[in-house]
């Protein structure tokens, strides 16, 4: 295949630069102009075209990163906006939204009924909390539970993360399990198979 590999950058990118330069869109209009066929039959075969593919994968990031700029550029404009005319709407709607609350706990305080007051073009509606217990201090209550023997309101975990660490897979005539320190097997743990996983980076 005729694919050009001596193309090279006239000036270095600097990391983070995510508008695309010149050499960016010619990279992308060199590729674009392959015939598909040739596209779909491209193989790495050495260090030269890998890297050859990584400066194309660079110029569509680059690419992907400027429409994504745009893009947040016009969302802003739009919540701008929209925050803007909301705001001169605000004043107003309180204004009448406090107004109905006070005619409907006047009503509510009439008639403990009330609950709803219903109209064409919109409900109030009123809902009654009864005083409860709130917690705020978790240490003094659990030393009041320990206090007064009544552990059955604890609740329990394990610190999965930190006893992890102290086991570990060891292979046997059924299979992999997971044992402790002292080489037993461990209840309640399977085994989560290993596996390779590949990161692109541009």
């Amino acid at each position: 295949m005729n694919f050009n590999f001596s193309l090279h950058h006239k000036k270095q990118i600097r990391k983070g630069n995510k508008r695309m330069n010149e050499l960016q869109q010619a990279e992308l209009q060199e590729w674009e102009e392959q015939p598909a066929e040739e596209r779909q039959h491209f193989e790495i075969t050495n260090m030269e075209s890998l890297t050859w593919a990584f400066r194309k994968l660079a110029a569509y990031k680059a690419k992907e990163n400027e429409i994504a700029k745009i893009a947040q550029q016009e969302r802003q404009r739009i919540d701008d906006w929209e925050a803007e005319q909301k705001k001169a709407l605000r004043g107003d709607m309180e204004f009448f939204q406090g107004l109905i609350q006070r005619y409907h706990a006047k009503q509510l305080a009439e008639n403990p009924k009330a609950k709803t007051l219903s109209t064409p073009f919109g409900k109030s509606k009123s809902r009654t909390s009864k005083p409860a217990p709130e917690k705020v201090n978790e240490e003094k209550l659990v030393e009041y539970v320990f206090q007064n023997d009544i552990t059955e309101y604890l609740k329990y975990s394990v610190k999965w993360g930190d006893l992890k660490k102290t086991f570990r897979v060891v292979q046997t005539d059924s299979g992999p399990v997971v044992v402790d320190v002292n080489g037993q097997s461990v209840p309640g743990v399977t085994v989560k198979p290993g596996s390779t996983t590949f990161t692109v980076e541009v």
